[in-house]
């Protein structure tokens, strides 16, 4: 499976590509707002099985994210907590290296995602979850249309035992055309 325009390409992640991330997951704090940690390639490794086994359970998509007009692998991706019944997934898990932020490459990324949860798969609604600390993430899912649904105060536990509150943002289909032909007017 591969989701591409002229700025991006989302390819499967899996064991087989994900050493392309060893040198970005390495920068420091990159998934700071993250319960999970990718610090080593051990770490990183075992991240990507967690996301391949969703992937081969039907509960995530992961992918990796190469960058076309860079010509370099980015970062990562993913769809998850895929609930087919209620055609209701999260777009989250999302991180690129230093290089990449600020450049245009997460709106494109965010685009295919959301096209491909709308227009494909007929999903009825989108979610993100968001560390409630995490201002700059939050600002730029409201910036493609993500509107704040509620807060899950203390439900997740960080790697360093702080317990951090999660902001529950959504976009329906519904919605979709209008932020499509307006946020992402062009693409």
């Amino acid at each position: 499976m591969q989701l591409e325009n002229n700025r991006v390409t989302l390819t499967l992640l899996d064991l087989s590509n994900y050493k392309h991330l060893i040198e970005i997951a390495k920068e420091k704090d990159l998934i700071f707002y993250s319960p999970n940690t990718i610090a080593t390639p051990e770490k990183l490794k075992a991240y990507v099985q967690i996301a391949t086994d969703g992937y081969y359970h039907k509960t995530t998509i992961p992918f990796i994210i190469y960058d076309n007009e860079k010509q370099a692998y980015a970062g990562s991706t993913r769809f998850g907590l895929i609930n087919e019944k209620n055609k209701v997934l999260h777009i989250g898990w999302t991180w690129l290296g230093k290089d990449f932020q600020g450049t245009g490459l997460n709106k494109n990324i965010k685009f295919l995602m959301l096209h491909y949860a709308f227009e494909t798969l007929a999903f009825e609604k989108v979610e993100f979850r968001i560390d409630e600390r995490n201002i700059k993430s939050r600002k730029a899912v409201e910036k493609i249309g993500g509107i704040l649904e509620g807060i899950l105060r203390k439900d997740t536990l960080m790697q360093d035992g702080f317990r951090r509150s999660t902001c529950c943002y959504g976009i329906l289909k519904s919605e979709w055309n209008t932020i499509k032909n307006t946020v992402f007017s062009g693409f």
